[in-house]
């Protein structure tokens, strides 16, 4: 289970300045800034460290002052592929293709995905540029064959609509290109989350920092308020590099049980 954090938050209790980090369970260190951002909280516990009179002292081990205000659900962030729904990128896509997932990696062109995904290309250029010898690509039966490969992963949507009734401020944060309205036109995201923050829309691609920091200020937000949730390691930590809480997806009942630790319970 795999949680990340920011590098220090910090409070204010009375006099005293409050920061939360990461220890080792049972170690006697201090509180230190450089410690682990991407941490196994079966090994490890929060330590709230008071420093003051040119001395520390554990206060608390609870995880709900993690965040500025535990009594006001955070901003909860969602990755899309990988996260809610199932990717076909690696199946289907090769499947259509006559190709392994390897043979299909070293054919294509490396950086035309990432461009389509960031608004930098069109349909039409990334056909023309989805392989490296520039071999025809069939559109319409690419498309039709990831359409028919999306779906909500498992336990998902039992929580988004779980999260969505208990008044969750939820929003869509993607690296996709504009084909998330296929996703969109199948499953219906949007009942649950709007999808606000779409790389092809945004002009960036996670983990760039500059994405994170521009979603908090569309949504008039402190990082501080925010918790992101990817099934990527990078882009959770880029998200805690700019001060939010990061979990690393791993299913929905790991996600349910992270946002309890917190003291949010659905």
């Amino acid at each position: 289970m795999l949680l990340c954090l920011p590098r220090r938050s910090s409070v204010v209790v009375g006099n005293w300045a409050c920061h939360i980090c990461r220890l080792p369970k049972n170690s006697s260190s201090s509180c230190a800034p450089s410690s682990k951002r991407l941490l196994d909280v079966n090994r490890f516990t929060t330590r709230v460290c008071l420093k003051g009179a040119g001395r520390m002292e554990v206060l608390s081990t609870d995880t709900t002052l993690l965040l500025p205000n535990a009594k006001a659900p955070p901003v909860l962030l969602f990755d899309v592929m990988g996260t809610i729904v199932r990717d076909p990128f690696f199946e289907e896509i090769p499947a259509f293709f006559g190709l392994s997932m390897k043979e299909l990696l070293v054919v294509k062109h490396p950086t035309a995905w990432m461009e389509f995904e960031s608004g930098q290309v069109t349909e039409e250029e990334l056909m023309k540029n989805f392989f490296l010898d520039g071999r025809d690509v069939d559109i319409e039966g690419l498309k039709d064959c990831m359409i028919r490969g999306y779906s909500y992963l498992e336990g998902v949507e039992p929580l988004l609509s779980r999260l969505q009734s208990a008044g969750f401020n939820m929003h869509a944060f993607s690296n996709y290109p504009s084909w998330y309205m296929m996703i969109e036109e199948k499953l219906k995201l949007s009942q649950y989350l709007p999808w606000t923050f779409v790389s092809c829309n945004m002009g960036l691609r996670k983990p760039d920092k500059r994405v994170y920091l521009e979603a908090t200020r569309q949504l008039k937000v402190d990082p501080t308020h925010c918790i992101f949730i990817d099934d990527r390691s990078k882009n959770v930590e880029a998200a805690v590099e700019v001060g939010m809480v990061g979990i690393v997806f791993q299913d929905a009942k790991q996600v349910e049980r992270e946002l309890a630790g917190f003291g949010y319970v659905f």
